[in-house]
């Protein structure tokens, strides 16, 4: 493997070398699942504290089973409950926790940037699980994880992946469009004119409807959540409009059946408004496949990080 980092921030820190040792690191982990004991003592007295500023289900379960199957004591500090309520700043409360002497900090955060500073004032290697409108760069390792298991290289040359919707709020747009494009991929993007920044990642070329980006014969779909929640206003006349124009319909599904198109979705999914339910049961779709990768993939990250922290036990 090549040289590990302190800090897992975002995708650009990382080159296609050392994105290739991550991700072969997470094909013997895939295996650890089909076995009757799941878990492994790599990181055994090792600490794992997750802090998380935003609501999530998949990537904080993700990181916290990845963490128990490598063995690593796993704490979660509850934000809600905690005193940030009153005041206290991220690194108040990094600086508080540090007695605990984890050697991996995991953090979410609305404002992008906080992992940064927050991994210039400790020790412990920090992993970025998602950073304002920013980075996601687990996410994004697990997407091409899976892409992986489904063209047998990790060579993505003559690839095409189209990217579908929110690309404005999408942290994961950016990420994950980054590493296809270091693994060989071309990427493009479709989506509502308000939510298609004109400064997107690496200028990617936008189609104007469904009817042009299909003529371009993409391998994979991949369609992002419609972040609500992140929307201040509204960016399109509603969601049953979006689902008639950017959604995976069912007319737009037995198409892309037809031509064989794998579909991809970072979760969670808004149905009706991305997919049709139907979508879901495609034997091409592969969103519950990403979940899957992603405990391998978060356990190839620590993994990864390990001798970097290893070195501070001195």
């Amino acid at each position: 493997m090549s040289e590990p980092h302190k800090d897992l921030l975002q995708i650009e820190d990382l080159n296609k070398d050392e994105i290739e040792s991550i991700l072969a690191a997470a094909q013997p982990f895939k295996e650890l699942f089909k076995r009757s004991v799941k878990k492994v003592p790599t990181l055994q007295g090792k600490t794992v504290l997750s802090l998380f500023y935003e609501p999530s289900t998949r990537t904080s379960s993700s990181f916290e089973v990845a963490a128990n199957r490598l063995s690593a004591d796993f704490t979660s500090l509850a934000v809600a409950s905690s005193s940030v309520v009153k005041g206290e700043t991220v690194l108040d409360t990094v600086d508080t926790l540090g007695a605990m002497r984890a050697d991996y900090i995991v953090i979410r955060h609305k404002k992008a940037g906080i992992p940064n500073l927050v991994a210039e004032h400790t020790d412990a290697s920090v992993i970025n699980a998602g950073d304002g409108f920013h980075a996601h760069p687990t996410q994004a390792l697990l997407d091409a994880s899976t892409l992986y298991d489904v063209f047998g290289k990790l060579d993505f040359s003559g690839k095409k992946i189209l990217i579908v919707g929110d690309i404005l709020h999408s942290r994961v747009a950016r990420s994950t469009s980054r590493i296809m494009t270091m693994l060989g991929a071309e990427v493009r993007v479709l989506g509502p004119g308000t939510l298609v920044p004109p400064g997107r990642p690496d200028k990617m070329k936008k189609f104007k409807n469904y009817e042009e980006a299909m003529d371009w014969k993409p391998d994979v779909v991949y369609l992002l959540r419609v972040q609500f929640e992140r929307q201040g206003e509204q960016f399109f006349p509603s969601s049953g409009e979006y689902h008639s124009v950017y959604g995976l319909n069912e007319e737009r599904f037995n198409k892309i059946k037809d031509e064989g198109v794998w579909v991809m979705h970072p979760g969670p999914v808004n149905r009706g408004v991305e997919l049709a339910d139907s979508v879901t049961t495609y034997d091409r779709c592969l969103i519950n496949r990403q979940v899957e990768n992603g405990i391998a993939t978060r356990m190839a990250v620590l993994y990864w990080l390990k001798p970097q922290t290893f070195q501070q036990d001195g």
